[in-house]
């Protein structure tokens, strides 16, 4: 029987659109994980050009890499450039759940 070959799971393959992006964040968000934030701010910055984002934000690609690993909480400074230069905007709204 001949083995199968396998690849890590990436999620950046599976970011085609603005859709799939704006739906894996706010599933992101749910969970409320700074890391796992980052960590997904940069399977989409990997699906859309992390060259390109680092020439957006201003930061290397070096450190765009290790901010948005998922190993550890980028700046706050760090995310809101990431989020501006992806074309994305924060807003709160209140939680229906606890009001």
């Amino acid at each position: 029987m001949p083995k199968i070959k396998t690849r890590p799971f990436d999620a950046a393959n599976y970011l085609k659109d603005d859709e799939d992006i704006a739906q894996y964040m706010s599933i992101i968000l749910e969970d409320g994980d700074p890391a796992l934030i980052a960590a997904a701010l940069g399977d989409i910055a990997r699906a859309r050009g992390m060259t390109n984002l680092a020439k957006e934000t201003g930061l290397s690609r070096e450190s765009l890499y290790k901010s948005l690993s998922g190993e550890r909480a980028p700046s706050t400074d760090t995310l809101l450039k990431v989020i501006k230069a992806l074309g994305f905007k924060l807003t709160i709204q209140p939680n229906p759940i606890q009001t």
